[in-house]
């Protein structure tokens, strides 16, 4: 499954809120056994884990958006919406920070 978050930030800053986000997921949502492998600045592998499964996916920024595809199995089939909203949330929270200066 593949879904774009708009970020309207220049890269520098998108790419600079989207790591502030899932640094701060990661503590957020601990429970999930939250994990992302950056393998270059603008693109990491991701993977959570609900209800003793393992959901992988990867993150892309780009000049306008960041590429969110996560693979969601056939159990979690119902839980997909909230996952990638959770997901989309905290990126939106930290690209508004952006906007507003805010970021670390």
């Amino acid at each position: 499954m593949k879904h774009t978050i708009h970020h309207g930030l220049d890269k520098d800053l998108a790419r600079k809120a989207t790591h502030k986000a899932f640094e701060s997921y990661k503590e957020r949502f601990a429970k999930y056994d939250p994990k992302v492998d950056w393998s270059t600045e603008d693109r990491a592998d991701v993977s959570f884990s609900a209800k003793g499964v393992t959901l992988d996916g990867s993150i892309e920024i780009t000049d306008s958006d960041v590429l969110l595809e996560l693979d969601v199995p056939f159990i979690l089939k119902p839980f997909k919406k909230k996952a990638v909203g959770v997901i989309e949330d905290e990126i939106q929270k930290w690209v508004k920070k952006a906007e507003r200066g805010e970021l670390d």
